[in-house]
């Protein structure tokens, strides 16, 4: 693929209905069973109404990458998602901390990090979020100028913005307060 090819997920956080239709797909298709919480893709409810997706945002400059000190992370050329090489990593957590939406976060039960890799470029919670009709999460390519990284941000800030377009400005800063 190309990085004319490349794709991205691109989230409508607004449109995001909590039902973890991805979560369940993503868990289904790298762990084998329904397992929320080794999902590569995370839905934080921090205020009741306001689900936010969250996954990796593929910066252009994959800090999480630059981060790892055993070279356990990679950038996939095919797909630019970044690659666990579980082998390698130590669950040191330096990639969780470089990364600007703490995306990263430790496997359930293995001593790895998990990072969502696009599933080899037909991810499956866009494929579950379509299927559910809630378009939340969209297959998009991935387009020259647009600083991905810029839009990565913690599920705390992501959140505080949803609520503001869901609830309005007055009753987000109420519940967010």
């Amino acid at each position: 693929m190309s990085r004319e090819k490349l794709v991205w997920i691109q989230r409508n956080y607004e449109n995001c209905s909590g039902c973890r239709r991805c979560e369940i797909a993503c868990a289904l298709h790298h762990e084998g069973r329904i397992w929320p919480e080794a999902s590569r893709i995370r839905i934080f409810m921090i205020v009741p109404g306001v689900e936010i997706p969250h996954l990796c945002f593929q910066c252009e400059d994959y800090p999480c990458v630059e981060a790892c000190p055993t070279g356990a992370l990679s950038v996939n050329t095919q797909t630019g998602a970044v690659n666990v090489d579980n082998s390698k990593c130590t669950a040191c957590g330096l990639c969780i901390e470089a990364c600007p939406g703490n995306v990263p976060h430790l496997h359930p039960e293995e001593n790895y990090i998990v990072i969502c890799d696009l599933c080899d470029g037909k991810p499956k919670c866009v494929k579950a979020c379509q299927e559910g009709g809630w378009n939340a999460l969209m297959l998009i390519p991935r387009e020259k100028g647009i600083l991905h990284k810029s839009l990565a941000k913690t599920p705390q800030k992501l959140t505080r913005e949803a609520a503001k377009e869901i609830l309005g400005e007055e009753t987000a800063k109420e519940v967010m307060e």
